[in-house]
């Protein structure tokens, strides 16, 4: 939130909502995503999971070439959420605006660095 919201990225209203709650008239109303999720099991999370089951076919050709970005925490593996993820969005025709940021175990500040990094390398590709 805090790297998509970086004072010198000006006119960017930053819009966060659980996987929960999001549905198709936040992904139509929007420019680009970023995607987090933990690592469980091997895969997304299920609230992810189920965030893309909603918006799938009713979104499909909505928003070609949006800008995404994905960030995965887990405790010793995110290869099978990250593929989950980059499997769905580009179905989505999302485009990868910035490589995954990974992190397994603690979380770092060097990995809550990648992660603003990656907020504001996905605010600066809208539009």
């Amino acid at each position: 939130m805090a790297g998509a919201g970086d004072p010198e990225l000006e006119g960017i209203e930053v819009v966060v909502l659980p996987a929960l709650a999001a549905g198709v008239p936040d992904v139509l109303a929007a420019d680009g995503f970023v995607l987090g999720t933990p690592a469980n099991i091997g895969y997304m999370s299920g609230a992810l999971k189920h965030f893309f089951d909603q918006v799938y076919y009713p979104c499909l050709l909505a928003k070609p070439g949006a800008p995404y970005g994905l960030y995965v925490h887990g405790g010793s593996d995110t290869t099978g959420a990250v593929r989950a993820v980059q499997s769905i969005a580009t179905g989505l025709s999302w485009r990868e605006a910035s490589r995954p940021v990974t992190i397994t175990g603690p979380v770092t500040a060097d990995a809550e660095g990648a992660c603003y990094e990656l907020g504001a390398t996905i605010a600066a590709n809208l539009g």
